[in-house]
């Protein structure tokens, strides 16, 4: 099997009685799954395009150049994490699309330059979706970080200070403010993030 018909569109694909998809993400949206960790992705506006059902295999990629960011499972609507990134109150839309992250490789994503897409929601062949997914290998071991958010503040007591510590946080948020992490045992490797990418905070360093 040559490598352009691994990651030839086609299908509905079928493997494993599954179907196997790939969906594009907007930019805007992968900026916002990079930043805060999500249980499902939700893409909306899909009533008039050919959509997985329930427990089909999903290839989430960005454009631009094309890469994999994710895969997933589509998941019943009724399954939705309990807040959606971009309205907390919002319900769910005809058409929205729920996949559940079975992985994620946001920091990571693999090339799929190979891949053409037919536009938000592509069915693929079950060999294209496997040459995707190996890209990514096996999972990395998960160990523990400790991360911390450090802001001066003034304030009359120590709970006003508290509140206006969480003031900040929902104002600022991650766009903003860097967080800071390393790995449990070894302080003396923090890094600081913001944007969900290492960004430097000595200034004298920039000079």
């Amino acid at each position: 099997m040559t490598t352009e018909t691994a990651y030839r569109a086609g299908g509905p694909g079928r493997a494993d009685g599954v179907g196997t998809w790939a969906v594009l993400l907007p930019a805007e949206r992968y900026e916002a799954e990079r930043l805060v960790h999500h249980d499902t992705l939700e893409l909306t506006g899909l009533t008039d395009v050919v959509r997985p059902g329930p427990g089909d295999q999903v290839a989430v990629l960005v454009d631009a150049p094309p890469r994999l960011v994710a895969l997933g499972r589509v998941a019943a609507t009724g399954q939705r994490h309990r807040e959606d990134p971009d309205d907390p109150q919002s319900d769910v839309e005809p058409g929205t699309l729920v996949v559940a992250y079975t992985r994620r490789a946001f920091d990571e994503p693999a090339p799929a330059d190979l891949l053409t897409l037919d536009g938000p929601v592509t069915a693929l062949e079950p060999a294209a979706f496997r040459a995707l997914a190996d890209q990514l290998g096996p999972p990395p071991a998960r160990r523990t970080w400790l991360v911390s958010l450090d802001l001066p503040i003034e304030a009359a007591t120590p709970a006003e200070a508290v509140r206006l510590f969480w003031s900040y946080v929902q104002e600022l948020g991650p766009r903003e403010l860097p967080a800071f992490v390393s790995p449990a045992g070894d302080e003396l490797a923090m890094q600081a993030f913001v944007l969900g990418a290492e960004a430097n905070q000595d200034p004298e360093e920039d000079d």
